[in-house]
């Protein structure tokens, strides 16, 4: 939340920009000769840490690519940045800080109180992209469909002319386009939403369908939807960063925020407008961008969840910490190298090397303090897409699954353990995990075989011979799934 440090009063603005110590990066323009280009419907702090550094990037090239920032309820991040002209601190996070400004938001508004301003920004000929962050539940999806009951769905197709939801502001904004002829904007989604463009599309179709069926065949012919790809940890502003800001830029700013060195965007080649130089500022613009969220998930993810229950059952509390331990920062390489590469499809010209490399500076870095204990909720939920569909890719194309087996079996003892201890599971099978985890005697087939009766996770690779003999083979060798034990195994799998 916004917030202000007691003892000074100067804050950042456009004015204070050229007396900023050295050390602090600038933006390489004149924030108020730039042009709003882009509306972001959703300015939150994933937003600011991303996709609004790529364009201050890119704007003292392309001046006419600023951004209009709208959030839908809450008038805070205005209240905070507007006094700044904008502008706000990054901090970026690594073996050594680097702190920058950020001018490309030019513009905030809370829809809310300016839904005029809002809806006049988005008919605005100028403004040739619409972006989103406004995390899944902002989407009034109930399954892949448009849930026509949400309240503010309802309400917007009520009255139209004056919306509430997402949905409803990007229709509106077209449906003026298309009645003063002017070139619909391209609509991207960067939320982390599987399939995301796809299913923003079909949301804004069965809106429009249900308003005007003209208007929706309209949108079907003339609109594009690119899919996309983000990643980047940004931890949640505090007091801390807020005091550390200031000592370093000696000028309040009301809202920085942080995130680590490391970020990638990736974009769909597909929009019905303009667009910005993206390629320039390191976005990667493809046609395979499920390639790319299966290379996160199966390598970024599934490596996450390997350090998450093998480092657990070590005692390791972090992610950098965890790394620190060198068979088990050993294993997850050789994890990623030796079974997931070789067994998932990966995009053209995808560098897996330097991907793998990626990750495990990014898992080392000492400024990110990411807890092994959050990373191990819902692993009911997250292994099947993580490291079983890795598992049965490998098993189609005949390869061992002998190291994908233990931080499965991982998973089973850290259930196990939680469970002996009296300890819940944030998961959405607790009782039933639980339960299992309370029966474990250590008997790597009855044990195994009880948690394989869980469908949901397993489903039919609880049928496959192969697999269920691998991963009794690798819950026998967590042994009693202490840090020795623990140890050993690791030390065996690295030297088979």
């Amino acid at each position: 939340m916004m917030s202000t440090v007691s003892h000074r009063t100067d804050r950042l603005s456009e004015l204070s920009l050229a007396s900023l110590p050295a050390s602090v990066i600038k933006p390489a323009y004149e924030p108020g000769r730039t042009r709003i280009g882009i509306v972001h419907i959703g300015v939150g702090a994933f937003h600011r840490a991303h996709q609004a550094v790529y364009i201050d990037d890119l704007l003292a090239d392309r001046p006419d690519w600023a951004i209009c920032g709208v959030s839908l309820h809450s008038a805070e991040v205005s209240q905070a940045l507007m006094p700044q002209d904008g502008l706000y601190s990054l901090l970026l996070l690594g073996q050594q800080t680097r702190l920058r400004v950020i001018g490309s938001i030019r513009e905030l508004l809370c829809a809310r109180e300016e839904q005029a301003a809002v809806l006049s920004r988005l008919a605005d000929s100028a403004v040739r992209l619409v972006t989103l962050t406004i995390t899944e539940k902002g989407y009034c999806l109930a399954g892949d469909d448009l849930d026509v009951t949400h309240p503010d769905i309802a309400h917007d197709l009520a009255s139209p002319e004056t919306p509430r939801s997402a949905i409803g502001y990007i229709v509106a904004g077209l449906r003026t386009r298309r009645r003063q002829s002017v070139i619909p904007y391209t609509v991207l989604s960067c939320d982390n939403l599987a399939d995301n463009g796809h299913r923003l599309r079909r949301a804004v179709l069965q809106y429009a369908h249900h308003i005007d069926p003209r208007l929706a065949d309209w949108i079907d012919a003339k609109v594009a939807f690119p899919c996309s790809m983000v990643d980047s940890i940004t931890p949640a502003t505090d007091d801390a960063l807020r005091e550390r800001v200031v000592g370093e830029l000696g000028y309040v700013d009301a809202w920085p925020i942080q995130r680590e060195m490391y970020t990638q965007w990736v974009i769909e080649d597909r929009f019905c407008n303009d667009r910005p130089p993206f390629e320039r500022v390191g976005v990667t613009i493809s046609h395979d961008i499920a390639g790319y969220d299966r290379a996160k998930l199966r390598f970024l993810n599934g490596a996450h969840s390997t350090l998450a229950y093998l480092g657990s059952l070590m005692n390791i509390q972090t992610v950098a910490e965890a790394m620190e331990e060198p068979l088990l920062a050993g294993f997850v390489e050789r994890l990623m190298h030796a079974a997931i590469a070789p067994a998932i499809t990966l995009p053209g010209n995808f560098d897996t090397d330097a991907y793998i490399a990626a990750i495990l500076e990014r898992f080392r870095n000492p400024s990110i303090r990411h807890r092994l204990l959050q990373i191990a909720w819902d692993g009911s939920q997250k292994l099947p897409v993580r490291l079983l569909s890795t598992i049965a890719d490998a098993q189609a194309k005949g390869q061992s699954i002998d190291l994908l087996c233990l931080p499965i079996a991982g998973w089973m003892q850290f259930v196990r353990r939680q469970a002996h201890n009296g300890i819940a599971l944030v998961d959405p099978l607790n009782d039933t995990l639980s339960h299992v985890g309370r029966a474990c005697t250590g008997d790597a087939r009855a044990d195994v075989d009880a948690f394989l009766k869980l469908e949901s996770v397993f489903a039919s690779l609880a049928q496959n011979a192969a697999f269920v003999h691998a991963l009794q083979g690798a819950y026998a060798a967590l042994g009693d799934g202490t840090p020795a034990s623990v140890t050993r195994a690791l030390t065996t799998a690295l030297n088979a």
